[in-house]
């Protein structure tokens, strides 16, 4: 399952069933579980441990060093789940020891080509990253949350769980949980509603989410009132309750 001509360092644990293509080279310190393909002019530094039915495309750089300045060699590592797609010149750094000394990727995860997730970032599951998104260190992304073609990141912004940006989205602040932003920089424009249907959220669930949008963002009430109002909708639906939550929890400020 190991091409002769790909470089495999002796301290590398792979399990049996991996396939490993031509020219591709695997450092010290890498872990790849089975079922895992990996294609040829693939390069994998470690300290990296990467899980189950993994397909990594050619050209992808995965566990690479920071592109931190502060960085000094020091043993950080990047954890990949299972299932993900690692398309072509995809970009996936380790840690720092500064942020957490991890980055880690999650489960059943889509990074088109050109993707780069920098230095302690969090990715979470069943996350897409169009082609040529660009997340910066230190951003936590939730579940289900797509960003499109040339989507950047700001260092430590939050992405939450659901959340959609259109093409070439500049995000600078946290990102609400359901909202869909765009824009250079980003505005909220609206709920990820065709996103949430898809997923199975009730009309009337996806109606209060949008009631708590309009609030939150157009309405003509202070920001204090709003908010009251939203308190009130989140008794009754926990998806509102989980978006307020991670507002209040916001130390950047949230995209309007």
């Amino acid at each position: 399952m190991i091409h002769p001509q790909a470089i495999v360092d002796d301290s590398a644990k792979i399990a049996d069933d991996v396939s490993i293509g031509p020219f591709t080279v695997i450092g010290a310190d890498v872990e790849i579980g089975s079922g895992t393909t990996v294609a040829s002019h693939v390069v994998i530094n470690g300290p990296t441990t990467i899980g189950r039915d993994n397909r990594i495309f050619q050209f992808s750089s995965i566990g690479e060093k920071p592109q931190d300045l502060k960085f000094n060699d020091e043993a950080t590592q990047l954890i990949v789940g299972d299932r993900n797609i690692i398309r072509e010149y995809v970009t996936l750094h380790r840690g720092t020891s500064g942020g957490g000394d991890v980055t880690r990727i999650g489960n059943d995860n889509l990074f088109m080509a050109s993707a780069h997730v920098a230095h302690d970032c969090v990715v979470g599951n069943h996350v897409i990253l169009a082609n040529a998104a660009a997340i910066a260190g230190h951003v936590i992304v939730g579940d289900h949350v797509i960003l499109g073609g040339f989507t950047t990141v700001h260092q430590f912004t939050r992405i939450g769980e659901h959340a959609f940006t259109g093409f070439s989205t500049a995000i600078d602040r946290d990102v609400l949980p359901y909202f869909t932003v765009a824009g250079n920089r980003a505005r909220a424009i609206g709920i990820n509603k065709e996103g949430l249907k898809r997923r199975g959220f009730t009309a009337k669930s996806i109606r209060s989410l949008q009631s708590a949008f309009k609030l939150l963002v157009k309405s003509s009430c202070s920001h204090k009132v709003a908010l009251e109002k939203v308190e009130e909708i989140a008794l009754q639906d926990e998806n509102v309750q989980m978006m307020l939550d991670f507002l209040n929890n916001s130390e950047r400020g949230w995209i309007r």
